[in-house]
C-alpha cells in the first residue's frame, strides 16, 4: 500500500518570505530553488524516493453536537458578532486609521542652542583651569620662564576650545538626530487613531455566500458550515476568523467572483485544469496540469497572468457548486496536481505565480480543499516547496500529500476508486463511457513468483462478454483465453502471452462467444514484488445489447 508523504518544512532565510527592495522575489526564488537543487542532488540516491508517510489529516464533523465545548463557543461568538455586523450595516464598512499631531508636554531641560554654549564654556573653563595648573607648576620650576608661559597662554586653549567644540557639536548633532528619530517614532505610536467608514460599502440582510445566507438569524443550517470553514483556517481564533470573513467579502465583490461563473474564457486553458470525477469519500476532484504549454500560455504576459487567475477562480466556483455545503454533506474538493511535464526550476516566474494562486485560494476559499495530492514528482519539487511553505499555514501543509513517478497509481487509487480514475492515471474512467456504468471494481494480490487466473462467466451461448483489468507496476506476464464449458471444445486464444512493461495502461478487452464458457485472465508475476490486480466485467447478451 502507498503511504502519504507530508512536504517536510525547511528553513528558509527571512529574505525569501520578506524579499529586500533591491532584490527581486524572482530573483530570490531562484537563488533559493538552485541552492536546493545542489542539496537534492547531493543526498544519497539509495535512500527512498517514494510516498512517505504524513501527518494524517482528517475532515471534521459539521454537526454542532461533535464541536468541542470551546469550538461551540467559537461559533457562537462568531454568529453573534457577525449578526451584529449584518444588522448595523457596518461588516464592510472601510476602517483605516490616521495619526494626528499629539500634544506632548515634554520638559525643555537644555535647548540644543543653550547647550552647546554651555559646554565650549565648560570647555573653556576646562583649559583655564589647566592653564593656570601647568603655569603653577612652571613657577615652582623656574621662575624666570615667566614670561614663555604666558606667551602659551595666549597660543594653546584657542586651538584646544576649538577642538573640543568640535566635538561636543558633532555629538549634539548625533543626540538631536537620535531624539528626532524617537520623537517621531513617539508620535506614531502614541498617535490618535481616527476610524474612516466608506458609506459606500454598504450590506444587505440577505447577504449570501455561495448561495449561503450569512445572516445567523435567518436559521439556516449550511451557516454554520461556512462558519465553520472559516473558523477552522484561523484555529478559532474568532477576531482572525471574523477579519478573514471580512476580507474574503470584500475581495469577491472587488473582483466581482459573483459573476465569474458567466464569464467565457475559451479553450485555450481547458488542459490546464478541469474537474473529473469523485474520490472514495466523494468529494469532487480536480486536476491540475502544470506543463511548459501551460506556463507559455499562461505567463507569457501580465494580461494572461490575471486572465489565468480568473479563469482558475471560476474554476473554483464552478467545484464549489457540487458540493452539499450542510452538515453531514461532502464540503470540500479534492486537488491533484500533476507536475509531469512541468518547467523546471528557472522558471521562477511560474513558481512566483503559483504561489500567489495558492495564497490567494488559501485565504478565500478555506478549508475547500481536503487534499492536496502532487504526482509525478521530479527531485527540485522539494526545493520549491522550501520556497512555497513560508507562505502556507500549517494546516494547509498537513493536507499535502506527495508520489514520486513510480508510485503514482498506487497513491491516486488510495484516494480515488479506480472506475473514478481517469484511464491516464491508471484508472477505468473515459468520457462517455457506454460500455460501463456502476459496475463493481475486484482486486486481487499475486504474490512474487505466482500466477492468478481471473474468470468471466459466458452462461449464453449468444453474448458479448466486456471487460477492464489493470495491474499496479505490471511487470507480469498476461494473456486472455475463451475456455468452452463443452468437453473436447478447443480453447479460443483471445490474446496471447505478452510481457507487460511497467508503464503500461489499463487494458479494456471483450469477446463475442457463440458457446456457453468462461473468459479466463492469467496473470504471471515474474517480478520479485506482490502486485495488485483491478478487474470489472460485464456480460452483455444479444437482446440486451
Amino acid at each position: 500500500m502507498t503511504a502519504e508523504v507530508k512536504v517536510e518544512e525547511k528553513q528558509v532565510e527571512s529574505e525569501v518570505v520578506i524579499a529586500p527592495a533591491v532584490v527581486s522575489e524572482e530573483t530570490t526564488v531562484k537563488s533559493v530553488v538552485e541552492e536546493e537543487e545542489v542539496k537534492a542532488v547531493e543526498e544519497d540516491e539509495s535512500k527512498p524516493k517514494g510516498v512517505e508517510k504524513s501527518a494524517s489529516f482528517k475532515e471534521e464533523s459539521d454537526f454542532f453536537a461533535d464541536l468541542k465545548e470551546s469550538e461551540k463557543k467559537a461559533l457562537g461568538d462568531l454568529k453573534s458578532k457577525l449578526e451584529e455586523a449584518i444588522v448595523e450595516n457596518t461588516l464592510l464598512k472601510t476602517k483605516k486609521k490616521e495619526s494626528s499631531p499629539v500634544k506632548e508636554k515634554k520638559e525643555e531641560v537644555v535647548k540644543p542652542e543653550a547647550e552647546v554654549e554651555k559646554k565650549k564654556e565648560e570647555a573653556e573653563e576646562k583649559v583655564e583651569e589647566e592653564k593656570k595648573s601647568e603655569a603653577v607648576v612652571t613657577e615652582e620650576a623656574a621662575k624666570d620662564e615667566t614670561v614663555e608661559v604666558v606667551a602659551a597662554e595666549e597660543v594653546i586653549p584657542k586651538e584646544e576650545v576649538t577642538t573640543v567644540v568640535e566635538k561636543v557639536e558633532e555629538e549634539d548633532n548625533k543626540e538631536e538626530e537620535e531624539k528626532k528619530t524617537e520623537d517621531v517614532v513617539t508620535e506614531e505610536v502614541n498617535a490618535e487613531t481616527i476610524e474612516v467608514e466608506d458609506e459606500d460599502e454598504s450590506v444587505d440582510k440577505d447577504i449570501e455566500l455561495w448561495g449561503v445566507p450569512l445572516l445567523p438569524s435567518k436559521g439556516a443550517e449550511s451557516t454554520d458550515v461556512i462558519l465553520l470553514k472559516f473558523l477552522r483556517a484561523r484555529d478559532f481564533k474568532l477576531n482572525e476568523a471574523f477579519e478573514m470573513l471580512k476580507k474574503t467579502l470584500k475581495w469577491r465583490k472587488q473582483h466581482k467572483i459573483d459573476l465569474i461563473l458567466g464569464e467565457d474564457f475559451g479553450e485555450d486553458l481547458a488542459s490546464a485544469a478541469y474537474m473529473n470525477g469523485v474520490d472514495r469519500e466523494s468529494h469532487p476532484v480536480c486536476y491540475n496540469v502544470h506543463s511548459e504549454e501551460v506556463y507559455q500560455t499562461t505567463f507569457g504576459s501580465e494580461k494572461n497572468r490575471e486572465k489565468f487567475l480568473r479563469w482558475r477562480f471560476q474554476l473554483m466556483e464552478k467545484g464549489i457548486q457540487k458540493l452539499n455545503l450542510k452538515p453531514g454533506g461532502v464540503t470540500s474538493l479534492l486537488q491533484i496536481h500533476d507536475l509531469k511535464n512541468a518547467p523546471g526550476m528557472s522558471r521562477t516566474d511560474l513558481w512566483v505565480g503559483i504561489k500567489n494562486v495558492i495564497m490567494t485560494l488559501q485565504d478565500n476559499y478555506p478549508e475547500f480543499v481536503s487534499r492536496n495530492i502532487f504526482i509525478n514528482v521530479p527531485f527540485w519539487f522539494y526545493a520549491i516547496n522550501a520556497v512555497l511553505s513560508p507562505f502556507l499555514t500549517q494546516r494547509t501543509k498537513s493536507k499535502f500529500v506527495v508520489a514520486r513517478p513510480a508510485k503514482v497509481k498506487e497513491t491516486l487509487l488510495k484516494y480515488i476508486p479506480a472506475d473514478e480514475l481517469p484511464v491516464q492515471y491508471g484508472g477505468f474512467k473515459t468520457d462517455d463511457d457506454t460500455e460501463f456504468s456502476n459496475e463493481t471494481v475486484s482486486e486481487v494480490v499475486v504474490k512474487p513468483g505466482s500466477s492468478e487466473t481471473i474468470e468471466i462467466p459466458a452462461p449464453e451461448t449468444e453474448g458479448t462478454l466486456v471487460w477492464d483489468i489493470a495491474v499496479l507496476g505490471w511487470e507480469v506476464n498476461y494473456k486472455e483465453e475463451f475456455v468452452p464449458t463443452e468437453e473436447g471444445a478447443y480453447t479460443v486464444i483471445v490474446q496471447k502471452v505478452k510481457k507487460m512493461g511497467a508503464n503500461e495502461g489499463p487494458i479494456r478487452n471483450s469477446f463475442k462467444n457463440s458457446q456457453a464458457g468462461k473468459i479466463v485472465l492469467t496473470v504471471d508475476n515474474v517480478s520479485g514484488k506482490k502486485k495488485r490486480v483491478l478487474y470489472r466485467y460485464r456480460t452483455k447478451s444479444e437482446s440486451s445489447s
